[in-house]
């Protein structure tokens, strides 16, 4: 078929102009980062691939122990905790942004982790440079301070110039903001995508299948806890005894002659619903009942959305580690593990190139940077030119 007569695609994410704040919209609605996250943390297949992902892409931390435990923030934050929230965002949103503060001379004294999907971009100038990064700490407007909501609006976002560590550019910022005591500083916004532009995530492409994978959860969860799973209905003749209380007088039990049993779910399966009826019976009658398990009719379901989500981030083997297609030993999963490893390299650099940016900049002798190897992002698990015996 030509390819002008296929069907097109809708848009992926809507970048629209929010005039009343200056901002792109990230998606039509400027929720994009928020709703990607909500469908994820909704998913078990979906958060537990995302979740193997920022482990592998933050490794086991950087190279340098020391710059590792360095205090980089006036909250009290080390670089590795800085480090462990860069590596989580990049696995759901393959972005960051860290905000950097200077001194009076134009060096850098302070880098915080901001939540990337905090931030929004400005619209670009008549020469289409974007100068500012919006920054609101919830934009759906649910946050609370002292009990009220943070709406959104121009009273509530701060706005920071975009990362640039030359002391003249600084400077100059310094003395625009009427002095260091009023200097918010710097927003470094990165992101595979680009520079200064919205990504569109890894889990994007399967934001449908993990919105199913919800679905099949609560189709099992109310087969198992909704279910009518009753063993069947006894029917006797009104007044006809279904038992005897203790003195043998063939009395029926009040809770056992209810008319209605409760016989949904799995605290209430197999119990016996009673039934009294007017019409002349030798004796009483059990009708079996059959039960509808829904399980089976989800199986190629489950398996097809299950399979998309692994292949989408690229686990497939661990995919077939878990439902146990291939074997199973400790040198196979070392070698499952160190191919993942390779797979997250990317996101590992652009981390690690960022890091290298801000410390090359820092106020000098205020921590241990002593180079590019100090800020490299050691692997979870070393390559196996890494075990090898040195001659």
């Amino acid at each position: 078929m030509n390819v002008k007569r296929t069907k097109k695609p809708e848009t992926r994410v809507d970048v629209r102009y929010l005039s009343s704040l200056g901002i792109k919209t990230y998606g039509a609605d400027n929720l994009y980062p928020q709703t990607v996250r909500d469908i994820v943390e909704s998913s078990p297949t979906g958060r537990t691939c995302v979740e193997r992902r920022s482990t592998y892409i933050e490794g086991n931390g950087l190279f340098s122990q020391a710059l590792s435990d360095c205090v980089c923030d006036t909250k009290g934050s080390t670089v590795d905790d800085v480090h462990h929230l860069c590596a989580e965002d990049m696995a759901y949103y393959d972005g960051f942004a860290l905000h950097v503060n200077y001194n009076i001379l134009g060096q850098i004294v302070s880098v915080a982790h901001v939540p990337f999907e905090n931030c929004r971009l400005e619209e670009e100038d008549d020469d289409g440079v974007i100068g500012h990064v919006v920054v609101h700490p919830d934009w759906r407007g649910r946050k609370t301070r002292g009990g009220k909501a943070v709406k959104v609006g121009l009273e509530t976002i701060e706005v920071f110039p975009v990362f640039n560590p030359s002391p003249e550019v600084v400077q100059s910022q310094i003395q625009a903001a009427g002095g260091i005591e009023f200097y918010k500083g710097q927003i470094l916004y990165s992101t595979k995508a680009g520079r200064l532009t919205y990504p569109l995530p890894l889990v994007d492409v399967v934001l449908t299948d993990m919105s199913t994978d919800e679905g099949l959860s609560n189709v099992n969860n109310r087969n198992v806890r909704n279910n009518f799973l009753a063993a069947g209905m006894l029917v006797t003749k009104r007044g006809q005894s279904s038992g005897s209380d203790e003195e043998g007088s063939g009395s029926s039990d009040d809770g056992f002659t209810e008319e209605f049993e409760k016989l949904q779910g799995d605290t209430n399966s197999l119990n016996i619903m009673h039934a009294e009826i007017e019409t002349d019976e030798d004796k009483p009658e059990f009708v079996p009942f059959k039960t509808n398990n829904y399980d089976k009719e989800f199986t190629a379901t489950t398996a097809s959305v299950t399979d998309n989500i692994y292949a989408a981030f690229n686990q497939e083997t661990f995919g077939r580690l878990r439902k146990g297609s291939i074997g199973f030993t400790g040198e196979l999963a070392a070698d499952v593990k160190r191919e993942y490893c390779e797979q997250v390299c990317k996101q590992q650099r652009m981390l690690s190139r960022a890091y290298r940016t801000i410390f090359s900049h820092w106020e000098p002798n205020a921590i241990p940077y002593t180079g590019a190897g100090d800020v490299a992002v050691e692997p979870l698990v070393k390559s196996i030119a890494d075990h090898a015996t040195p001659d």
